[in-house]
């Protein structure tokens, strides 16, 4: 990555990079070494931000999706998150990490982070759109100054989906934008920051030419009823979407 800032011009401060801690490395003995290895394959001396990966941990060791003999996970009893979270400061305290924060967790192992910690979670990373609004997540957030962070906001490509929905398709037609455009103004309104993945520069310049929705269309969005998560990560700690339907 260095190397590639350098050829484009381009100055470290002017990048935020963010990684992960991945749930095989909860363990305090193995938190700090994981995060010098991503320095190393990034070829940085610091991170902007890391985060935990999921709050659950694995069974350490090399394999990244330990199993048994029947497929199931093979999780690690003898830590819990506060202590991996532990390490985590230690990691802040050190100069190489300039924030810490958790992804892919629910607001009771939120807040039991939160009130034991000596260095505040800076960023909360999790699935959230019409569909899943967390909204009391993003509530606590907001009280606490911790970023929520929204991945999925477009619904991550699933068909039929948020990006059908007859009530986002129907706004996107009175405001005159695409229906990504009116997902990703109703995160921004609602006071999330967004993780998407566009896949072309024409469909990057689509996300940062948003506007605001006008009041009667955020509440129309809030009122939407369905409610669907489609990542259950947050359920075991294995990543993972919804397949997409035959033929979408």
């Amino acid at each position: 990555m260095q190397a590639g800032l350098a050829a484009g011009g381009i100055a470290r401060g002017d990048i935020f990079v963010t990684t992960k801690v991945w749930n095989t490395n909860h363990r305090p003995e193995r938190v700090g070494p994981a995060f010098e290895a991503s320095l190393e394959r990034l070829g940085l001396s610091y991170l902007d931000l890391y985060l935990i990966h999921t709050p659950f941990a694995f069974q350490p060791g090399e394999n990244q999706d330990p199993r048994d003999q029947d497929g199931n996970v093979l999780y690690d009893r003898g830590v819990t998150l506060l202590d991996t979270w532990r390490a985590m400061e230690s990691l802040v305290d050190g100069g190489k990490c300039r924030a810490i924060g958790l992804s892919d967790i629910s607001l009771d192992k939120l807040k039991a982070v939160y009130e034991a910690a000596r260095i505040k979670p800076a960023v909360v990373q999790v699935e959230s759109h019409p569909y899943l609004p967390e909204t009391e997540l993003l509530e606590f957030c907001k009280e606490k100054g911790v970023v929520f962070l929204a991945f999925a906001p477009l619904g991550h490509g699933m068909k039929p989906g948020l990006l059908e929905d007859p009530v986002i398709s129907g706004i996107a037609v009175r405001v005159g934008k695409t229906p990504a455009q009116v997902l990703l103004a109703w995160a921004v309104q609602r006071g999330t920051a967004l993780l998407t993945t566009p896949r072309s520069a024409a469909r990057a310049r689509e996300n940062f030419d948003i506007s605001p929705l006008p009041a009667d269309a955020l509440e129309e969005i809030n009122r939407i009823q369905t409610r669907q998560r489609l990542n259950p990560v947050v359920n075991t700690g294995v990543p993972g979407f919804i397949p997409k339907a035959k033929g979408a």
